[in-house]
């Protein structure tokens, strides 16, 4: 008899479900989530990458090449190099926000997960750190892109006076921006759904 009751006690509490951690209320949300943090921190590093390599680029050493690019009228000023380390650093301070939110979320989702102690996610304040990261990562696209139409500026000569420089910018300002539309178009979606 009391073996039975030994018994009926280890079922109960082997299949008595994990106790609640106020963040996994449909049970794949979870991994959902973590997928978007994960995206989110890689698109972030290869950005930054591409931020390292840009002020790693001295624009105003010419190199052999780059002679002959722009009509002398058309040579981009002193400012638009100024301009152009001032938005690589800004891009990288946006993608480094937006990382750092991500990861925060991602730890904080592994603790309140099964095997965390006693740590609790509330799903309010996981979303709006979702959406915090996502908004970094616009801005530092927004602030890359910018940094990239001084690259051209300073390659191929000023917007107003240079036609391969317009050129070149128009694809760029128009692909960049309808992307980050897209993205957070979709961001929107999935938070009010």
């Amino acid at each position: 008899m009391e073996e039975e009751e030994e018994e009926d006690e280890i079922h109960e509490h082997a299949t008595r479900s994990p106790p609640s951690t106020g963040l996994d209320a449909g049970g794949g949300e979870t991994s959902i989530d973590i997928t978007a943090l994960d995206g989110i921190v890689n698109v972030n590093a290869i950005l930054t990458l591409a931020i390292f390599v840009g002020l790693a680029w001295n624009p105003s050493s010419s190199g052999a090449g780059d002679e002959g690019l722009s009509p002398p009228i058309c040579v981009a000023g002193a400012q638009v190099e100024k301009d152009l380390v001032s938005f690589h650093v800004f891009a990288f301070a946006s993608f480094l926000f937006s990382s750092l939110v991500a990861l925060c979320l991602k730890q904080a989702v592994h603790l309140a997960g099964p095997h965390g102690r006693s740590a609790r996610v509330n799903r309010a304040l996981l979303r709006a750190g979702i959406v915090a990261s996502a908004v970094g990562s616009v801005f530092g696209c927004g602030f890359l892109m910018l940094a990239l139409v001084n690259v051209v500026q300073i390659k191929l000569g000023t917007l107003g006076c240079s036609g391969p420089a317009l050129g070149a910018v128009v694809p760029l300002v128009t692909l960049i921006p309808a992307a980050m539309l897209i993205y957070s178009a979709i961001v929107f979606y999935a938070f009010t759904r």
